[in-house]
């Protein structure tokens, strides 16, 4: 595991969106926008149990991200890594907390919740 630099947690922990990419069972990459947060070095991504990512992440859990400033989008970090846990355990209330970052409110469409929990393997800072 590689720390995350102050750049790479900033980003994270603002209102910003990521791009995670995942792997289908032939390789192809499958990739999707999404909330994104982190557990001090541990970056934390709130989806459903039958959601594409999920099936792939659990088949193989190598990942890479994109996270990058909604005000500069030229502001950006990548991150390749591996998912280390799928957990439901907590993933209901984290929705919420994600949805009050991002729309001011609780999430709506809650159930079959789960969090994947991403080791970062190698960071990239984009210099805008």
């Amino acid at each position: 595991m590689v720390e995350l630099p102050e750049k790479a947690r900033a980003l994270i922990d603002g209102r910003n969106f990521a791009n995670i990419a995942t792997l289908m069972k032939d390789g192809s990459p499958h990739v999707t926008v999404t909330w994104v947060a982190r557990e001090g070095n541990t970056v934390i991504i709130n989806t459903t149990k039958g959601r594409v990512k999920t099936k792939n992440v659990l088949r193989d859990p190598r990942v890479a991200l994109s996270i990058f400033s909604m005000s500069d989008p030229y502001d950006a970090v990548f991150i390749r890594g591996r998912v280390v846990e799928v957990t439901d355990k907590g993933a209901e209330e984290h929705v919420d907390v994600l949805a009050h970052k991002y729309i001011g409110t609780s999430y709506r469409e809650h159930g079959d919740r789960v969090i994947l929990k991403i080791e970062p393997l190698h960071v990239y800072l984009q210099k805008p």
